[in-house]
């Protein structure tokens, strides 16, 4: 159980889709104030999507010819909405870590893909493309013959079947991430920096001409495995994104030993089945400060599992674990009822926080209540 001095993580995600918040002038700033109100102390915002930075990039710059996200330039012109969000934030007393949503993840048809077809990982079949498996769709799919799902559905195979995977065993890939990172560290007073799901591999990649060739080095002239799901063959890969992991952490902690690494991630048996990403050896091996794990579900005894897993007791030995809740998308709204629920079956445990997915949702359109009666449940819940 947290000790009574302990401030209880209270975050929210600042994302870029279905929202309007780092784009229209003036929005940030109503959002952070409106957070402080209702005693949130942390806001994710995006810096890292779809290929592009969200604030200005010397090394984006560089790399694509482009400093920043095309629609933020131009919405917002010379603003650098990272330094307004932590400005803002800092003033009001919340902590900003922000979060590289994509990791290794780009679109196929992004300028970094175009560019740089030899960073990216491919498939047996030699396709860099790969689809994205969320869990919150492996999840909460209900496959029950309604057109509007299956539309969905549809919508979403469509979308996340174009993204490409940077390969995380190529050192100007290695170097891209942690360039990225640390101009963020080294340039903004930042709480910490975060990374997702999607820092990871996919399990049917890696068998790219680079990681082969190190793979056949290192096992005397022998190919990797076809079967993307050998045991031997998905650990090797694994240690390899732990590497990556290590490597990266002792860079951001050599420029700022007191930066928080965050880490929110799905569940251990899905990260490592389908992303080879061993979260559960990164906690032991201490390159995680917190982790905010990932439980996107409807049902309470189905959220109440993904708590008991035996990953999440280990971390909660050795660091701060929060849950990510989800507070609803585009496609998928969150009843207030089940974000309350959800909040106190969390408390009850003793764990260190909540964050919910995402700011829009929490009570702005995508809500199926009143933003007034949202509001006033936070504030219940959080006011305490």
């Amino acid at each position: 159980m947290a000790s009574p001095s302990f401030q209880e993580r209270r975050g929210v995600w600042l994302t870029n889709v279905a929202s309007a918040v780092l784009f229209v002038p003036g929005s940030s700033q109503r959002a952070i104030k409106q957070l402080a109100e209702h005693h949130f102390n942390t806001v994710y915002p995006v810096v890292w999507n779809r290929g592009y930075t969200f604030y200005p990039s010397a090394l984006a710059k560089e790399m694509i010819g482009k400093p920043q996200e095309p629609f933020i330039n131009w919405t917002r012109g010379n603003v650098d909405i990272l330094k307004v969000i932590i400005e803002e934030s800092h003033q009001r007393g919340l902590e900003v870590l922000p979060w590289f949503e994509y990791g290794l993840m780009i679109p196929r048809s992004s300028l970094l893909a175009q560019k740089h077809p030899d960073w990216l990982t491919e498939s047996k079949e030699g396709s860099a493309n790969t689809f994205f498996q969320d869990e919150l769709e492996a999840k909460n799919e209900k496959n029950n013959g309604n057109l509007i799902q299956r539309w969905r559905k549809s919508a979403y195979e469509r979308q996340v079947s174009q993204l490409a995977w940077l390969n995380p065993l190529h050192p100007e890939v290695q170097q891209l991430i942690k360039g990225l990172m640390l101009e963020v560290v080294m340039n903004y007073p930042v709480d910490g920096v975060q990374l997702d799901d999607h820092f990871g591999m996919p399990v049917e990649l890696g068998y790219d001409p680079l990681t082969v060739k190190i793979y056949q080095q290192e096992h005397r002239g022998k190919s990797p495995p076809k079967d993307t799901h050998n045991g031997e063959w998905m650990r090797w890969r694994a240690a390899k994104m732990t590497a990556f992991m290590t490597d990266l952490v002792k860079t951001i902690k050599t420029i700022n030993p007191d930066i928080i690494v965050s880490l929110s991630p799905n569940s251990h048996p899905f990260s490592y089945q389908n992303y080879l990403q061993d979260w559960k050896t990164w906690v032991r091996r201490g390159l995680i400060d917190e982790l905010v794990l990932q439980v996107y579900r409807n049902d309470l005894n189905s959220f109440n599992r993904e708590l008991h897993q035996s990953a999440v007791k280990l971390a909660r030995k050795k660091i701060p674990v929060s849950i990510r809740i989800l507070s609803g998308t585009l496609n998928n709204t969150v009843k207030i009822e089940q974000i309350k629920e959800q909040v106190e079956t969390v408390r009850k445990q003793g764990f260190d926080g909540v964050s919910f997915f995402y700011w829009e949702s929490l009570w702005g359109y995508l809500t199926p209540e009143s933003p007034y009666k949202r509001r006033r449940i936070f504030d219940e819940l959080f006011s305490k």
